[in-house]
């Protein structure tokens, strides 16, 4: 099953996919992470998609316009240096424990939108799986974290390194608002296959390719790790980590220039399509330098 959340005039609603065409859902879900909060989703959802429920308007979704999928995620876990290529071509070893990050829901914006950027001269792309959280986990074991998995999207850590690297921790960097795209839709596991093909693109160009199968440490081991310091909530977002390519391991370095399109992609959840918009602090447009000196 894919779940979308989509604009509908000044409002969004949650809905569900059917073959080529969006069925909205009949209950007021704003968004999907107010539908997964609902303990009765599924079931709403499954009614949906079986016919069962007369009351679903039906619209092409060749035409349905995309919002952040979580527009309202209570928590936003980023996990950092997980795919060992990435690990690698940073300079690092392996790590023991999760580097782990978090944004607020402003980060968060739609699978189409417009990536504005102001007073950074380095933005960096991150091609990343994001699991959504179903069920609360506290203190949970791997086999409890995989149950409490919702579904899958797709998601881009774009990071500003400029910011990034004033100082050792990479929040600044992470969190600036409505720069992290989310979506096209979420699948829910009984659609997963195997591991994912994540794939990032910039103006066509591949620059990164990675399987989760290399994740060091996998959807059910964050979120059983995360549990154990702070409860995870249905509607909570975890975003798994970048394969190798981003433009700072580059050499030299290369970063996103202002009108660039970047393009996420994760065969059998979807693609996102950013284009970025990059300004200085007074407005005026520029395109970012190719090289630099910084460091994660």
């Amino acid at each position: 099953m894919k779940l979308a959340t989509l604009r509908a005039g000044k409002h969004t609603t949650a809905a569900v996919l059917v073959s080529d065409d969006t069925a909205y859902l009949p209950l007021p879900y704003p968004d999907v992470g107010t539908m997964v909060a609902d303990p009765q989703w599924r079931r709403t959802a499954d009614s949906v998609v079986s016919g069962q429920c007369h009351n679903a308007n039906r619209v092409s979704a060749s035409v349905a316009e995309l919002a952040a999928l979580l527009p309202a995620a209570g928590k936003v876990i980023c996990c950092g240096l997980n795919y060992s290529d990435h690990i690698q071509e940073m300079g690092r070893e392996l790590p023991e424990y999760p580097t782990l990050f978090a944004k607020y829901a402003d980060t968060l914006t739609g699978a189409g939108d417009t990536i504005d950027v102001v007073g950074s001269e380095r933005v960096d792309w991150e091609a990343e799986l994001a699991v959504v959280v179903g069920s609360p986990l506290f203190r949970a074991d791997e086999e409890q974290a995989l149950q409490a998995i919702a579904g899958y999207t797709v998601a881009n850590d774009v990071s500003m390194r400029d910011w990034q690297n004033r100082t050792l921790q990479w929040f600044q960097g992470k969190a600036f608002d409505a720069t992290t795209p989310v979506g096209p839709v979420m699948i829910t596991p009984d659609e997963v296959k195997g591991d994912f093909e994540v794939r990032g693109y910039v103006n066509g160009e591949l620059v990164q390719a990675g399987n989760t199968g290399t994740l060091v440490f996998g959807p059910a081991k964050l979120l059983s790790y995360i549990s154990h310091f702070t409860v995870l909530r249905p509607g909570d977002l975890i975003l798994t980590g970048t394969p190798g390519g981003v433009g700072m391991g580059m050499k030299p370095p290369r970063f996103l220039q202002d009108g660039d399109l970047l393009t996420t992609e994760i065969a059998g959840i979807g693609r996102l399509e950013n284009r970025i918009r990059i300004y200085h602090n007074d407005g005026r447009a520029y395109s970012a330098p190719v090289t630099s000196t910084a460091t994660t």
